[in-house]
C-alpha cells in the first residue's frame, strides 16, 4: 500500500492516473475509494458523466466527489466502468485530480454452497483462491 500511498493525488489525465493506480495494486484487492476534484467551473458537466460510476458527491469539503471500485465482486462500480467514466472527462477536456484514500484487501466472497455440486465448490475455491 505504500507504493500506491505515493501515488495519491496526481494531477494529469484522469483515466491514465486511475490505470496507474490500479495496476500498482495487489492481485487480490478487493476494493478502494477515490476522491476526485475537478474544474469548479466544470462542475455540473462534470455531475453528468460520472453519474455512470455511481460517484457521491461531498458538501463542503476539498474534494468534488468519491468513488467507490470493486474488484470482482461487492456494492460498487466495477474498475473498467470508472476507467471509462474518467476517460469520458479526458474527452470533455474537463481537468481533475484523483487521489487514493482506502484500499481494502484479502477479502472473499461468501456465498451459499449447500445443495450445489462439488464442481461448482471446486471452481468457487478456485476462483477465490488467495
Amino acid at each position: 500500500m505504500d507504493d500506491v500511498a505515493r501515488m495519491m493525488a496526481l494531477v494529469g489525465a484522469l483515466a491514465e492516473t486511475f490505470e496507474e493506480i490500479v495496476e500498482a495494486l495487489p492481485s487480490d484487492w478487493t476494493d478502494l475509494e477515490l476522491d476526485l476534484r475537478i474544474q469548479e467551473d466544470r462542475y455540473i458537466d462534470a455531475a453528468c458523466l460520472v453519474v455512470n460510476c455511481n460517484a457521491q458527491p461531498y458538501s463542503h469539503h476539498d474534494w468534488h466527489f468519491r468513488i467507490l471500485v470493486a474488484h470482482q465482486f461487492g456494492h460498487a462500480a466495477a474498475a473498467p466502468v470508472v476507467r471509462k467514466t474518467l476517460e469520458l472527462l479526458d474527452d470533455a477536456g474537463i481537468a481533475g485530480e484523483l487521489a487514493l484514500r482506502e484500499l481494502r484487501t484479502g477479502r472473499v466472497e461468501v456465498t451459499q454452497m449447500w445443495g450445489r455440486p462439488e464442481s461448482v465448490r471446486e471452481d468457487f475455491r478456485r476462483l477465490r483462491s488467495q
